[in-house]
Order: C-alpha cells, then sequence, then structure tokens
C-alpha cells in the first residue's frame, strides 16, 4: 500500500491565477522529493508553470492538466482528450455573457482547452482587482452557480461545475477531475487537497470519488496557507 497525495494548484497550492509563495514552494519541493505528489488542474501546462514553475511541475509524479483531459509526466506529454464544445451550448454561453448584470468586460470569456472549456463573464484578461470586482459580485447574486445549474438542464450529456474565483468548467460529463482515479492502483490511499470542495465545485466530484470508494482521505483547504499548515502538520 502506497500514500500518494493528489492537489488542485490554483486556490490550493498558489494565490487564486497567482504564483506560488517563495517558502511554500521550498517547502512543497522538499515534500515531492519525499512522497509520490500528483497534481489535477483546470488550467493547462503553460498556466500551471507560470503558476508554480518548472522544478515543481517536473518533480510532480504526473501532471493532470485541462481536469485530466490533458496529461503531462514532466516534458513528455502522456494523452489529450480532444473535445469541442457544440455550437447551441458556447450559443447559450454568449447568450448568459450578454445578459449579465456585470457590466465589466476583459475578454476571452469563452477559453476553450483540451478536452474543456473555461466560460468566466469577466473575462480571463481580467486583473487582480477586477477578479475581486467579479468575486463580490457573484457572492451576492450567486451567478456562477445559476449558470452552471441553468446549463446543466439543457445539456444534460455535458457538466459545468464552478472553478477558481470567477469561471465555470464544462466537459462531457464524466470528463472531470474525478476521471483521473482510473490511473490509481486501487491499493493505494490517496490524499486530495482541493479548495473546490463543495457541491458544484470543480474539485467535488474527485473529492467524493476518493470517500465514496474508500480509497483514502480528502482535505477541503481555504487557500494555500491551509494546505501549507495541514502539511506541515502530516509532516
Amino acid at each position: 500500500m502506497k500514500h500518494k497525495f493528489i492537489f488542485d494548484v490554483d486556490g490550493t497550492l498558489t494565490p487564486s491565477r497567482g504564483k506560488i509563495d517563495k517558502e511554500f514552494s521550498k517547502f512543497f519541493f522538499d515534500f515531492c522529493m519525499n512522497n509520490d505528489v500528483y497534481l489535477v488542474t483546470g488550467s493547462d501546462k503553460p498556466k500551471t508553470v507560470e503558476q508554480i514553475g518548472n522544478d515543481l511541475y517536473r518533480m510532480s509524479k504526473y501532471v493532470y492538466n485541462c481536469s485530466g483531459n490533458d496529461v503531462w509526466q514532466g516534458e513528455t506529454h502522456i494523452h489529450t482528450n480532444e473535445w469541442t464544445i457544440p455550437e447551441v451550448a458556447e450559443y447559450f454561453l454568449n447568450s448568459c455573457l450578454y445578459e449579465s448584470r456585470f457590466n465589466l468586460r476583459t475578454g476571452t470569456h469563452i477559453e476553450k482547452r483540451p478536452g474543456m472549456v473555461n466560460f468566466s463573464i469577466v473575462g480571463r484578461g481580467a486583473n487582480a482587482e477586477q477578479r475581486q470586482e467579479y468575486v463580490a459580485y457573484d457572492t451576492s447574486t450567486n451567478e456562477r452557480n445559476t449558470i452552471a445549474n441553468a446549463f446543466n438542464t439543457m445539456f444534460p450529456d455535458l457538466e459545468a461545475k464552478v472553478g477558481g474565483e470567477t469561471g465555470i468548467d464544462i466537459s462531457p460529463k464524466g470528463s472531470d477531475k474525478s476521471q483521473i482515479l482510473e490511473e490509481f492502483d486501487k491499493n493505494d490511499t490517496l490524499h486530495f487537497f482541493g479548495d473546490g470542495i463543495f457541491p458544484g465545485g470543480n474539485d467535488w466530484s474527485i473529492a467524493t470519488a476518493i470517500a465514496e470508494q474508500n480509497r483514502g482521505t480528502f482535505y477541503k483547504v481555504t487557500d494555500w496557507t491551509d494546505t501549507f499548515n495541514k502539511l506541515k502538520e502530516l509532516s
């Protein structure tokens, strides 16, 4: 039986859309040296490397980018799940963008990634201050959950889940983070850390699958400092 550690990245190892803290990076590098570490994130490889750096990216046994739809082992590309969002679903997202009462737009509202799409009302071009404006708006209106629920009702073969601070991750049903569990031995004891472990969150499926299948433990964290503290306790 081996203990294996799986981490979300954005909001779990790093500040949202930010770079990993230097002190935590050194600690996490040593943790990777002494443990089997895997990453699973909705982001693509370039964004993940930008956030955690090349060294930590290569230290991970595998990195499951785009919610496990684009898999890497260091610089070696393992496989990609190809998928294109249906036109009618893309039209629905654009209608949500048009109808939203949050008026700020920064561009790249539908970002197509391997095996998935990320949708954002404020847009991927938002700076930290603009993102926080949307976070406050979304907290008061519950807009992302409303959009995700409506999407899931209209497109039962697809699945929309709230991801990060401002986005919604969309993929074919079953192509979420829980899909990576098929690549782990049934006898492994898994430890998963994520900040999106709540119904509708993009860490919910993998956390609940680990619990339901009795394959280990999940840790709901509030941010990277919470992850840092929990790992120091485990160490």
